[in-house]
């Protein structure tokens, strides 16, 4: 496979993201959601999920057009055909979508390349927010506030002021709830989507405890982030987590900053 120029790569990712970003706010200024069920007791479904998903699938495939697509959105896709697949755009158009219809801001789009299972570029994008997080493999992580000079992030030192744990504001989990008990006295900070993992990447948060069910487009920007700034994603055997598997669900999975949190003595 030929090696990829991420660095020439990046800065249209970052472009496109913000193109779906924009189509996203378009329809929450509106609040014409129109929003429905893929099937019964599935995610919510809206037409911003829907226009973020043409900008992105649309624009990645002009861009690269040999490497595949695979979106939330986007039709299923057998493993026996994905299997073969090297390198691919792994895209969430709207993760948080339920914080989206509550009207709060705390949503993001998620793109991210995958390169032989594993994430070797990610753009996180908060339009609500103007927040944007990036990063792509050996040229580290960086986050853009609004229209400021974008900053270089890393992860922090639970050591220096103790234990900060970000936790899922819409997917409460009585395991996250015994951990942090287990844990003892420590700060947690609660947010929706991906950005949860961006905390830990810019350093404000040490630890963030997963259980529940993710699928790989949730998660797969920003971890290459976390990653790029120091930190670590890995299932609770410490194994570093993958992409392209035959089910497309996350296994429970822990992100963490540098030194990593010694969370295994409290599972």
């Amino acid at each position: 496979m030929n090696a990829l120029d991420l660095e020439s790569l990046l800065p249209h990712v970052v472009a496109l993201a913000e193109k779906a970003g924009a189509a996203v706010m378009e329809v929450y200024a509106r609040g014409d959601f129109e929003t429905t069920y893929k099937k019964e007791g599935d995610s919510p479904l809206t037409r911003a999920d829907l226009a973020s998903h043409r900008w992105l699938s649309e624009g990645l495939s002009a861009m690269t057009p040999a490497f595949p697509v695979l979106s939330e959105e986007s039709k299923e896709v057998p493993y026996p055909e994905r299997e073969s697949w090297r390198r691919y755009w792994l895209i969430d158009p709207l993760d948080g979508t339920k914080e989206f219809i509550k009207r709060r801001d705390e949503f993001t789009v998620n793109v991210a390349l995958i390169e032989r299972g594993e994430p070797a570029l990610g753009v996180v994008y908060a339009p609500a927010m103007e927040e944007l997080y990036y990063a792509a493999r050996g040229l580290g992580a960086f986050k853009r506030k609004e229209l400021e000079p974008p900053e270089r992030i890393a992860v922090s030192d639970y050591r220096v002021s103790g234990v900060t744990l970000v936790v899922s504001r819409s997917h409460p989990d009585a395991r996250v709830e015994e951990l942090l008990r287990k844990i003892g006295p420590s700060e947690s900070l609660e947010i929706g989507s991906s950005l949860k993992l961006c905390l830990v990447a810019e350093g404000r948060a040490h630890l963030y405890p997963r259980f529940g069910p993710t699928m790989e487009w949730d998660i797969a920007a920003a971890q290459c982030v976390v990653e790029e700034a120091g930190g670590k994603v890995t299932d609770l055997s410490g194994r570093r987590l993958r992409y392209n598997k035959p089910s497309l669900e996350n296994p429970p999975f822990i992100v963490c900053g540098a030194p990593p949190f010694p969370w295994p003595e409290y599972l």
